[in-house]
This record gives C-alpha cells, structure tokens and sequence, in this order.
C-alpha cells in the first residue's frame, strides 16, 4: 500500500474518531430529528468522507462533495463495504457547479472548510439553496490568527511546521521565509490561499448575522477536539474571559464549533 494511502487512511480514521465523540453530541444540542435514513447529511468539502462515516453508521443519507477526486475516490474504497453504502453519494464536484437543490438537508457540514474559501459572503448565501426551515449547519474551523491558523504544520521544514505565528508576517516576508527554507513552489502558493482565505470569529460571525442566519451555539476550544487522536490531548475550552475578548480570543482558539440556523 502505497505511504499516500496510509496517510490519508490514517487521517480518515482521525476524522471518524472526532466526529463521532465531538461533532455528534455537539450537534445533538440543536437537533431534533432521530438519525435514521429519513435525516439527510450533506457534507462540503467532505475529503475520503471520514467526517460522514458516523452518521451513515447511524443510518442516516449522506452526501459529501469535494474537489479533488482522489480523495473522493479513496472516500469511496474506504466505504464500499459498509452495510450502510447505499445511503452514501459522494461527488467529486465544485459546489457552485452543484446547483441540484431538490433535496433539502437537515445537517450541512463544514469541518476545517469555511477557511479555505474565497468570498465566503458569497459562498454562505449561495448554502441556503440546500436549507430547509429547520437546517443545521455545523462549522468547525481555526481561526486564521491562532498559532496554526495558517496551516503550517504542511511545511516540510521540520522548523516552519512547528513555528507558531509566522504566517501573520506580512505577505512578502512570509513567502520569503518559506522560500528560503526551500518549501516548494505548491506548498508556498498553497499557503499563500491560506493567508488571503483566513477567517476569524468575528468576521464568520459578522457574515453569518449579515446572511437571515443566527449562531444557535459556539464552543472555542484552546486545544481542539482533533488533538486527542493526533496527539493525545484532551479538549480544553477557552477560559471564559478569553472568549468574550474580540481580535484578542482569536490567538487562543485552535478551533471554534458553531451551530447554525434560519432566522425566524
């Protein structure tokens, strides 16, 4: 089996571990509906679909879209033998081209997602084509100032990839650095998206009053759910005070979790 295969198994698994003892009670919180075939998930930018496994084990229909193929083709191995693999549909698609808005869902789903999009004013208008009255989406996501908010744990500099805070250099500075440390020229433009598609907690909350939405619940945690698995850190929230600190409770949060509905 090729290291790719393995890596990218090894992360779906850290995906399922996640959600199903994370996500799911979160969003339990909100949701009313019973989790059977009758509950529609539709997950955006859903990888090899790790984040779904738990609700099709659930029994729930899932669909899970992405751009990239391969991942969703690795999705689609990964879950060819589950006694539940005719509720799923994954699509290697982009989501504007996806205008099929028959199906209205009562669980969409943005883990790590929301901070890789451009003009998400945009894209959060364009997701209530596939809301119905009592939708919930869920957004987990880092806030672009945190230590890691600019993804450099990609870096293959064993530096760079634990060097918190650099990505806030300036745009010049910091492609320089990467540059020098001999990053290649995908991984710098990838990072370079990053750093114009960071997102914090205000403006997502800000676009998200601005859009006929409202939070029904947020969490930020100090060490994210995600840690455990990865590294064997329990999660912590940040400390209430942090929290109710705007621009400042940005460089403490490694991932907030949001609920989110119609107005009305």
């Amino acid at each position: 089996m090729q290291e790719r295969h393995l890596d990218r198994e090894k992360y779906f698994s850290e995906q399922v571990y996640t959600t199903e003892k994370y996500v799911i009670p979160f969003i339990q919180t909100a949701n009313k509906k019973p989790f059977n075939k009758d509950f529609h998930v539709f997950e955006i930018g859903c990888g090899e679909a790790g984040n779904l496994k738990p609700f099709l084990d659930l029994g729930c229909s899932c669909l899970g879209v992405d751009l990239a193929e391969s991942k969703i083709e690795l999705g689609k191995e990964f879950l060819s033998d589950h006694p539940n693999s005719s509720l799923l549909t994954l699509k290697a698609e982009d989501i504007y081209k996806f205008t099929d808005f028959s199906v209205k869902y009562d669980l969409i789903m943005l883990r790590d997602v929301i901070e890789h999009i451009h003009d998400q004013e945009k894209f959060i208008v364009f997701l209530q084509n596939f809301m119905h009255d009592k939708t919930i989406i869920f957004f987990g996501f880092p806030p672009w100032q945190n230590p890691f908010g600019g993804h450099q744990q990609v870096c293959k500099s064993k530096f760079l990839s634990v060097l918190p805070f650099f990505h806030l250099l300036p745009k010049s500075l910091y492609k320089g650095v990467l540059k020098m440390f001999g990053e290649t020229r995908e991984t710098i433009g990838g990072l370079l998206e990053i750093k114009e598609t960071g997102i914090s907690t205000e403006r997502f909350e800000r676009i998200i009053r601005n859009s006929n939405l409202k939070i029904l619940r947020t969490t930020y945690f100090f060490i994210n759910p995600n840690y455990e698995i990865k590294f064997g850190l329990k999660p912590r929230e940040v400390f209430n005070f942090i929290a109710k600190v705007p621009i400042i409770r940005n460089f403490f949060i490694t991932c907030g979790y949001y609920l989110i509905a119609r107005k009305g």
